[in-house]
């Protein structure tokens, strides 16, 4: 039975400039012809793709923070929503606080992901609009409204404001939805990710190893947010990178000395391939 490797993106396998290094590409490709290699994140298939040039993936993908699993080829295997009626709700919640976020939603069969935003931005999300100025799916709307398949709402703030708005959330959806509330990274904020309840990291890993048929008992995973800890208890190993969160270190059965920008990654299969 082959080992399995699925690493999340950014922070972990991805560099702080976004790029995946040659030495990272050398390592994971190595490691590919013998175990299963694939990715868990909160990226669209679009975006992600882009991030894996040179990288070889030889399983289903866990995209969209477990919403989305999906081959390179456009198979798709799963996929978690959320309807048009409780995300046009949620986004009306947050317009009485003056904040409205991003959603991210299939357009049609063919995996055309549109990336929705209102015309009314905060400064942290002009930033994160500046990585995203070459894309073709982005679509500004004055009264933002979602599509009636929606794969996740994304909320960036300051964190009081973003707790009070989970906190009115999970008074009225309770379980029924699942809430991401982190430090973002990249712009220096928070982040609240809104999604399907069964959308999550941990979903598409066992989506992952149905389609696969794969041995938990032989998957390590990496990670360094909140938003990873689903799947670390769900793999027989976890490494959380230097660089990750202290809480999400504490659930890590292994803690890297190396950061992403020391390829973490890497550093580790090598280890293991060495051994």
């Amino acid at each position: 039975m082959k080992n399995i490797y699925i690493t999340d993106l950014d922070h972990t396998l991805l560099r702080s400039d976004l790029s995946i290094s040659d030495y990272t590409k050398k390592i994971w490709n190595s490691c590919s012809k013998s175990s299963i290699m694939s990715i868990a994140t909160a990226r669209t298939y679009k975006k992600t793709m882009q991030f894996l040039d040179g990288l070889e993936v030889n399983t289903a993908m866990i995209l969209l923070d477990g919403a989305l699993v999906v081959t390179k080829d456009k198979k798709i295997i799963d996929t978690k929503f959320i309807g048009k009626e409780i995300a046009d709700e949620i986004i009306n919640t947050g317009s009485k606080l003056g904040i409205y976020p991003f959603v991210i939603s299939l357009a049609d069969a063919n995996l055309h992901e549109v990336f929705l935003h209102s015309s009314t931005l905060n400064e942290y999300q002009k930033k994160v609009l500046t990585r995203y100025t070459k894309d073709d799916n982005l679509v500004e709307l004055d009264k933002i409204q979602a599509l009636d398949k929606n794969f996740k709402i994304v909320y960036m703030g300051e964190e009081d404001m973003l707790r009070e708005l989970t906190q009115k959330l999970q008074d009225i959806y309770g379980d029924s939805l699942k809430f991401i509330l982190a430090p973002e990274a990249y712009v220096g904020c928070y982040f609240l990710t809104i999604l399907n309840k069964d959308a999550d990291k941990a979903h598409g890993i066992q989506s992952v190893s149905e389609y696969e048929g794969f041995d938990l008992k032989k998957l390590t995973v990496f990670g360094d947010n909140f938003n990873d800890v689903g799947m670390f208890a769900l793999a027989q190993t976890s490494v959380a990178v230097a660089n990750a969160q202290d809480g999400v270190k504490e659930l890590a059965d292994i803690v890297s000395p190396f950061t992403n920008d020391e390829e973490a990654v890497a550093r580790y299969l090598k280890g293991l391939r060495d051994a």
